[in-house]
């Protein structure tokens, strides 16, 4: 049996069963949930490495249950990905904003859903440098939090790998397309609008003299 947890959170049984179904052929040991609330309560017991969460369900939908899962502090190395049909930049921008890692669009294939979760479940995997200091700020690979004067900082998985890069190479320009391959690879194409909510929330947790905005090319990191 893989080591891997997996809680699929999704009001349409049909898709609980193929979801889990093909999840469960791969090795991976998997938990459902019919609704966002029984999703929260099911998470705080199992600790999943990934959490699958739909977007548009009923009572509480999945930006909601995405916020609430994000202040649980055992679920901060959680991967997150919202599953939907829906293509809207804005329901992508209000996922982010909450802490989500990702999209997969339905419907999907079982051997796409097969890579794309071994893609996730990859980012959970240590980093070969642990932590290193920058600038007054600890970054702390291993728990993906920050430490500034003291205090530390949780960041999502996303907003601490775009940190990272950036002040990985202090005074460098790195363009938005850079960016967006670097942080986000082959995944979702999120655009830049992404980008800028990324940064924003890491000024907002960080300070403003870290991050600077280069008009018309990109961002670096200085100190």
């Amino acid at each position: 049996m893989n080591s891997y947890k997996i809680l699929i959170v999704d009001d349409e049984q049909d898709i609980l069963d193929f979801l889990g179904y093909n999840l469960n052929k791969l090795g991976y040991e998997v938990h459902t949930a019919l609704n966002g609330r029984d999703g929260i309560v099911k998470a705080r017991k199992e600790i999943p490495h990934l959490i699958i969460l739909d977007v548009m369900m009923p009572d509480m939908d999945g930006i909601e249950t995405c916020r609430e899962l994000r202040a649980i502090p055992d679920l901060k190395k959680t991967i997150i990905t919202f599953l939907t049909a829906r293509n809207e930049d804005y329901s992508q921008i209000a996922g982010f904003e909450v802490g989500a890692d990702d999209y997969i669009s339905k419907p999907i294939k079982p051997l796409v859903l097969a890579s794309r979760i071994k893609g996730l479940l990859r980012r959970t995997e240590p980093d070969s440098v642990n932590r290193n200091e920058i600038g007054g700020l600890i970054i702390d690979q291993d728990r993906f939090i920050v430490i500034k004067n003291g205090v530390e900082i949780g960041l999502p998985r996303k907003e601490f790998k775009l940190l990272s890069l950036l002040a990985a190479k202090p005074g460098k320009v790195f363009s938005r397309e850079s960016i967006l391959n670097q942080v986000w690879g082959d995944e979702v194409v999120v655009g830049d609008r992404t980008i800028d909510v990324h940064v924003r929330k890491l000024r907002e947790k960080l300070g403003d003299e870290y991050i600077k905005t280069i008009k018309g090319v990109g961002y670096k990191f200085e100190f």
